[in-house]
C-alpha cells in the first residue's frame, strides 16, 4: 500500500469501498438516495442545507452581507447536513443530484425550485437582488472570470492537495508535489491579481470575492489542512491584504459560523433560522443552559 511503484491499473476498476481513506464511509461510485429522509422547512424564503466547508461558507456569507446591505428579502433557515450518510437521504438528492453540500431552495415566489452548486447560488442571489455583481459590462465580465475561475481552480486545491496532504490514507509524495506545486501556482494568480486592484473585480467587493475566499483566504490563514506553512503562504503579500481585510467584515465572521460543528464553540451555529440566533444559539451558550 505504500510503495509509490507497486500499483499497476487493472483492465477494468472496480470500487473497494474501504480504499476511500478517511471517507470511506460515504464515497461511492454511484449517484442517487440511499435512504428515505425528508428535509426541515423553516419560514423564510430561502431553505439553505449546508455545512461549513469553504463551499458552504460562500453561501452564508452570501446571505449574511445581503442582510447587512438592507436586503430583507434574504432572510434564510440554515440546516445543518454533515457529510456522515446524510447528504444521500432522498429530500436532499432532490434538491441536489449530485448530493453535495450546499443545496438551496428558493421559496421567495410563487413555486418554489431548487439551485444547487455554490458558484450557481451565488449567481442566483446577486442577480435575485441586485447586489455584488458589478452592471457595467467588462466588470461583470472580470467578476464572474473569477467566480468561474474558482469553480474550476478549487477542486485542484481540496481534492487534489488537501486530500493527498492532509486526508489519504497514505502519502504520495508525488501526488502531494503535483497538487502543492499547483495550490502555489493558484496562489501566484491570485497574487498578481490583487498587487494592483483591491478586489478581484477590480475596487468593488463582488461574488467574485465571496466565492474565492473561504478557499484560498482560509488557506492564506492557515486553516485550511495545516498546509498553510508547507505552501509557505505568508509570502503571498497581496493574497494575505485581501484576506485581512475580507475576514475583518462583519458579515463574513456571521457567515462562516452557521453550519459550523468544529473549533472554538462561540464560533459553532449549527443552524440559523433567525438574526438572534448568533447572539443565543451559538454551542457554548447552549453548553451554558444545558448545565443550566
Amino acid at each position: 500500500m505504500t510503495d509509490e511503484t507497486a500499483y499497476t491499473p487493472p483492465k477494468v476498476w472496480k470500487w473497494i469501498a474501504e480504499n476511500g481513506g478517511k471517507f470511506a464511509s460515504t464515497n461511492r461510485p454511484i449517484a442517487g438516495s440511499t435512504h428515505e429522509q425528508k428535509l426541515p422547512v423553516g419560514r423564510h424564503p430561502f431553505q439553505l442545507y449546508s455545512l461549513a466547508t469553504p463551499n458552504g461558507q460562500k453561501i452564508t456569507i452570501m446571505f449574511e452581507e445581503l442582510l447587512a446591505s438592507g436586503h430583507r428579502g434574504a432572510e434564510y433557515d440554515a440546516w445543518l447536513i454533515r457529510i456522515d450518510g446524510a447528504q444521500f437521504g432522498s429530500g436532499f438528492v432532490e434538491v441536489n443530484p449530485n448530493s453535495k453540500i450546499p443545496a438551496l431552495l428558493d421559496r421567495s415566489g410563487e413555486k418554489p425550485f431548487r439551485v444547487f452548486e455554490s458558484g450557481a447560488i451565488l449567481l442566483h442571489l446577486a442577480e435575485k437582488f441586485g447586489a455584488f455583481l458589478p452592471k457595467d459590462t467588462p466588470t461583470r465580465a472580470e467578476c464572474l472570470s473569477w467566480l468561474f475561475w474558482q469553480m474550476g481552480s478549487a477542486p485542484y486545491l481540496g481534492g487534489g492537495f488537501g486530500h493527498f496532504y492532509a486526508y489519504a490514507p497514505f502519502k504520495i509524495q508525488y501526488a502531494i508535489d503535483r497538487f502543492a506545486m499547483e495550490t502555489k501556482r493558484q496562489l501566484d494568480v491570485l497574487d498578481r491579481r490583487l498587487a494592483d486592484n483591491e478586489y478581484l473585480a477590480g475596487d468593488q467587493y463582488t461574488i467574485a470575492d465571496i466565492a474565492v475566499f473561504p478557499w484560498y483566504g482560509g488557506l492564506a490563514q492557515g486553516l485550511l489542512y495545516n498546509g498553510g506553512e508547507f505552501l509557505s503562504v505568508q509570502d503571498y503579500k497581496n493574497v494575505q491584504r485581501w484576506t485581512a481585510a475580507i475576514a475583518g467584515r462583519p458579515a463574513v465572521k456571521r457567515g462562516r459560523m452557521v453550519n459550523r460543528v468544529s473549533g472554538d464553540p462561540a464560533n459553532q451555529l449549527r443552524e440559523r433560522h433567525d438574526a438572534a440566533d448568533f447572539e443565543t444559539q451559538t454551542q457554548d451558550k447552549i453548553g451554558e443552559m444545558v448545565k443550566a
